[in-house]
């Protein structure tokens, strides 16, 4: 098979040459000017190869700003405890939860990984299993319709599964995934094998889970350049979107904001499930923590009507706190902090093999969903963050990927087989960071050539089109997406 690819590359162009398979020559293609600063002027220079290469403030926020990222920080790593306890700043834990903090999922501020016994803790922190059932009501049928919820959740076990719990509460069951492997030849006969999950509740603590629960294991994904990406116009998100070109078509996710109490264009989270970081945080700090907040006022996190005991439990809730676990103060800086985690610089972006894996990247169509770059707006007290060109490689976009990695469980406007695009910037320090690269929403991918060849749907023609390169410009493409 030969494509043939007419391209352009910033001011410069390559023309009309083809993927025919191996043996085939491909010419590298040229640096754009600010392309090595994927965040723009806020990218950081530090700790870029170490394990802190997540953790750094972006670029020119300032002195003041770096003692907010600072305090945000110590909320974003605090381990919080079970109430009551001696500080009112640190309890409210659970009563059920998956973590204790924010930095045991978001490893270094870096990529979770799937639950493994190989890991010393053989346990599922860094990652979690959403729940739902299909609405069983006119009512819940109407505030899905409305998009005043995004799904339905479990009538026992809640929206997620909570396997730790504070002392007299029983967990409510584990992870358990096993992996089915299936062999994959491409054109050269290279052979590769991909793990498929399945995913199961072992031990649940209140029974079965209904015998319609839809099942979603997630991975936490990484922290850095999201108020970058928040900064990045509504309207040029929605520009691109339900614009057809060579079979990709990306739609956007209309969700329900808690702040404007209204439908709100969706950006974070693996479905586009949020609005904002300031919600995915709320949410993030009551479905994982059981943590209340401003945002979520929930003191007893994901406790169901079902769980009279857990609802029981005591809370931390107080005035300091603004009646809530986290008030008011400690939440908006844990938000900043999320919104200032930079960008790291690239990695030798102008060597030979880097340009031309970027040549090959381009020419398999890999960017019809992982757009190159964006123009950020402006900001309000954060210039920082304002009018920059940045790099992260996504659109942003819900994009249909296949059976093969479909979950089948709505989440808002996303379908059970749509992923919004991810973005692709930092992802070759992910086992610096986090210490592994498992990738794709539920960290089956051991590698990045299986997230890859994972792909379906709208991207089928590109992972076929990877599967049909020679070695050589497989490891070029590699190389390429190693640099970002």
């Amino acid at each position: 098979m030969v494509l043939t690819v007419l391209i352009s590359v910033g001011v410069s162009s390559i023309a009309a040459w083809a993927i025919a398979g191996p043996g085939n020559t491909i010419a590298a293609a040229s640096l754009e000017p600010g392309e090595d600063l994927p965040g723009g002027s806020a990218t950081t220079q530090k700790g870029v190869g170490t394990r802190d290469a997540f953790s750094q403030p972006s670029r020119g926020i300032g002195f003041e700003g770096e003692s907010r990222f600072r305090i945000g920080n110590s909320m974003f790593r605090k381990l919080w405890v079970a109430s009551p306890s001696s500080t009112d700043t640190s309890d409210g834990l659970g009563p059920l939860y998956n973590a204790r903090g924010c930095q045991n999922c978001h490893l270094k501020d870096g990529r979770g990984r799937p639950p493994s016994g190989n890991f010393p803790d053989g346990n599922s922190v860094s990652s979690l299993l959403r729940l739902s059932v299909p609405p069983q009501n006119d009512e819940q049928r109407r505030q899905l319709a409305d998009g005043r919820i995004k799904s339905v959740d479990e009538p026992v076990y809640g929206g997620q599964l909570q396997d730790v719990a504070v002392p007299g509460l029983d967990a409510e069951g584990h992870i358990h995934v096993t992996y089915d492997e299936q062999p994959v030849t491409l054109a050269d006969g290279t052979a590769v094998s991909l793990r498929r999950p399945k995913v199961s509740v072992s031990q649940p603590a209140h029974g079965p889970l209904d015998a319609s629960t839809m099942m979603s294991l997630r991975v936490a994904p990484q922290m850095i350049g999201l108020g970058l990406l928040e900064a990045i116009p509504e309207e040029a998100i929605r520009a691109k979107a339900n614009s057809e070109t060579d079979g990709i078509s990306g739609r956007v996710n209309e969700v329900w904001s808690l702040a404007s109490n209204k439908l709100e264009l969706g950006r974070f989270g693996w479905k586009a499930g949020s609005p904002s970081i300031a919600q995915q945080s709320a949410e993030a700090f009551a479905g994982d923590m059981g943590i209340s907040s401003p945002l979520v006022p929930v003191s007893a996190g994901d406790c169901t009507s079902a769980q009279l005991q857990c609802r029981a439990a005591p809370n931390g809730e107080s005035a300091r706190q603004d009646g809530h676990e986290i008030g008011k103060e400690l939440f908006e800086l844990t938000v900043f902090y999320a919104q200032n985690l930079a960008v790291p610089a690239r990695r030798d972006p102008g060597s030979e093999q880097v340009l031309k894996g970027k040549a090959v990247f381009q020419a398999s169509g890999c960017q019809g969903c992982h757009t190159p770059s964006h123009k950020t707006g402006t900001v309000a007290g954060q210039p920082a963050l304002s009018n920059q060109t940045i790099w992260p490689y996504t659109d942003l976009l819900l994009h249909d990927m296949g059976e093969g990695l479909a979950d089948h469980r709505p989440e808002g406007k996303a379908d059970g087989a749509e992923w919004r695009t991810p973005p692709l910037w930092g992802i070759g320090l992910t086992e610096t960071v986090s210490g592994h690269t498992y990738f794709l929403h539920d960290g089956r991918a051991r590698n990045l050539e299986e997230a890859i060849l994972w792909h379906g749907g709208e991207a089928q023609k590109s992972r076929d089109a990877y599967a049909g390169l020679s070695k050589e410009n497989r490891e070029a493409l590699l190389a390429f997406v190693n640099s970002l």
